[in-house]
């Protein structure tokens, strides 16, 4: 089996692949800025994606490397992600790395994408320009455990008996469980058949946000919670509301709502064919994620 890098090793979704890589037979070093900290299983390896000299020694001898980190946090994400982005595809490129596995979003390319999902779009092409190929996974919605947009949906249930939302909570999103988003992962690294390609991965359910609320509420109450949509709500003015109900800092919170007036939808199932199996559907990834924090 291959020797695999995994960028962002003990983040939301790293921390879920580096197992499951092992599990399948691949040898997998664990890339993450501190490696003295890491608990997890595989090789920790010192590595930062803004710091271009970190990357060389990080995937010297890696035949694949899986791309799982962003700047949400930060502002002026646009920027640092492109430039991670190419540092880290040179970087494969002068390696030998034969396949970069990108986590990327859903969305149409006919539509106008918000800042998010363009950037998105930017890190898909910016990896593969020195030459390695890139497989893309396109997601809407993560559910599991730690994943900031499912934590945004846990906390807002949790805390409000009722809520007023804005009118971008009719849009429709197919939101995909974490477990299914590794599956996925795992079954396209290293697969000669899906070098090079771009797939779109979904759950069982396309909802829109408001129905997420609606169930995630139903599964952690018992009961749903009364929600009065109003159009006075904008981005910027839901995402200091997110920030003081729940502890997603608000440049995430803000970044992350603009993306949730796109429409994110699956139209191509393909990744069915490569990797079989049905999709969980919303409440069975809901149920998976709230089990996780027991």
């Amino acid at each position: 089996m291959a020797t695999v890098l995994v960028t962002g090793a003990s983040g939301f979704v790293g921390r879920h692949v580096v197992p499951a890589l092992i599990d399948a037979g691949h040898r997998v070093r664990a890339m993450t800025r501190h490696p003295e900290d890491y608990e997890g299983p595989g090789e920790a390896v010192f590595g930062d994606v803004h710091d271009p000299d970190s990357l060389g020694p990080a995937l010297d001898g890696a035949d694949i490397a899986l791309y799982l980190v962003h700047s949400l946090g930060s502002e002026d994400f646009e920027r640092l992600d492109a430039e991670a982005a190419e540092a880290f595809g040179r970087t494969a490129a002068q390696a030998g790395v034969s396949q970069i596995v990108y986590l990327g979003g859903l969305g149409s390319d006919d539509e106008e994408l918000s800042p998010h999902l363009r950037s998105r779009r930017e890190v898909e092409r910016i990896l593969g320009m020195a030459g390695v190929p890139v497989t893309v996974l396109r997601a809407a919605v993560v559910i599991g455990d730690g994943g900031i947009s499912w934590e945004i949906t846990r906390q807002l249930v949790h805390n409000l008996p009722a809520m007023v939302v804005p009118e971008w909570t009719s849009t429709r999103s197919q939101p995909v469980a974490l477990d299914d988003v590794v599956r996925y992962l795992v079954g396209v690294t290293g697969r000669e058949e899906a070098i090079g390609r771009v797939f779109e991965i979904g759950g069982a359910d396309v909802l829109t946000y408001r129905e997420m609320l609606q169930q995630a509420a139903e599964e952690m109450r018992g009961h749903g919670v009364p929600i009065v949509p109003v159009p006075v709500l904008t981005p910027r003015l839901s995402s200091h509301w997110i920030g003081l109900v729940t502890d997603v800092d608000v440049p995430t919170a803000k970044t992350l709502i603009d993306s949730m007036s796109t429409e994110v939808v699956q139209t191509d199932t393909s990744i069915r064919e490569l990797v079989p199996g049905e999709p969980l559907s919303y409440r069975q990834a809901v149920r998976l994620a709230l089990a996780q924090r027991l």
